[in-house]
């Protein structure tokens, strides 16, 4: 156990030293923080009222969960598993006492880590911005929830990501085709919308569903289950790859 968590640290180790971090930090402040002076110019020169006093973090979630932290997690997944193969530094890796198994398994978690700390930072930054929008949020249980319901898709995307950079040999297909995977999801979602609850795609705001008045419990549990088929298929498969490709 101890070297899986010796890896798990080095993988964490590697990823606060990436200057995409220093990037995801400043950036996701930055969008937070435009999408709150758009929300407050509409609230108050329009007269049009587009969130309320809890509004603002889960609105800006809705727009970031198909922008920012998909591609910030795609960066991240990528550097862990292509870059490392592509430069050669995975042999470091690969020579400790850890086997495949247990650093695969490492990066996987230091991934689902970085997920929840983009979130959590998101959520954090969101909530200040709202306080100069619209005071302090009066229902701050549901907007905590959303953002941990969340973390379930994003992470269902970052072993697609993981998959794919186990398939592909380079940085930039890797990302290309992760990019091209995603349009293509999210398209099949639009024009086969009958089936669009079997694409983990369509969960990306599945939070919504707590949301309401009335919660559908039925309905969160199916997509829950979906999830997990897809995060269990993901992970079986990309780590069978990962065990056999060459170095």
């Amino acid at each position: 156990m101890s070297d899986f968590r010796a890896a798990y640290i080095n993988e964490l180790y590697k990823i606060s030293k990436k200057k995409k971090i220093t990037v995801t930090i400043i950036l996701s402040v930055l969008a937070v923080i435009l999408t709150g002076i758009v929300v407050y110019a509409i609230n108050r020169f329009a007269g049009i009222r587009i969130t309320g006093y809890s509004e603002f973090p889960t609105l800006a979630l809705s727009v970031f969960s198909y922008t920012l932290i998909p591609l910030f997690t795609a960066f991240v997944c990528i550097d862990m598993f292509s870059s490392e193969f592509v430069e050669q530094t995975i042999k470091i890796t690969l020579t400790g006492p850890a086997s495949r198994f247990k650093v695969f398994t490492a990066k996987v978690l230091a991934a689902a880590t970085f997920i929840a700390a983009n979130l959590l930072f998101v959520m954090l930054i969101t909530l200040i911005v709202s306080l100069f929008i619209n005071g302090i949020p009066t229902d701050l249980f549901k907007i905590i929830l959303s953002y941990i319901f969340e973390f379930f898709p994003i992470f269902v995307f970052a072993l697609m990501i993981i998959l794919i950079c186990n398939i592909t040999k380079g940085t930039v297909s890797a990302f290309m085709i992760s990019i091209l995977v995603f349009l293509l999801l999210n398209g099949l979602g639009i024009v086969f919308s009958a089936y669009k609850s079997f694409l983990f795609t369509s969960a990306f705001d599945w939070y919504k569903l707590f949301l309401g008045s009335y919660i559908n419990f039925h309905k969160i549990f199916r997509v829950f289950v979906i999830l997990c088929g897809y995060g269990i298929m993901l992970f079986g498969i990309s780590n069978y790859l990962f065990d056999k490709k060459e170095l």
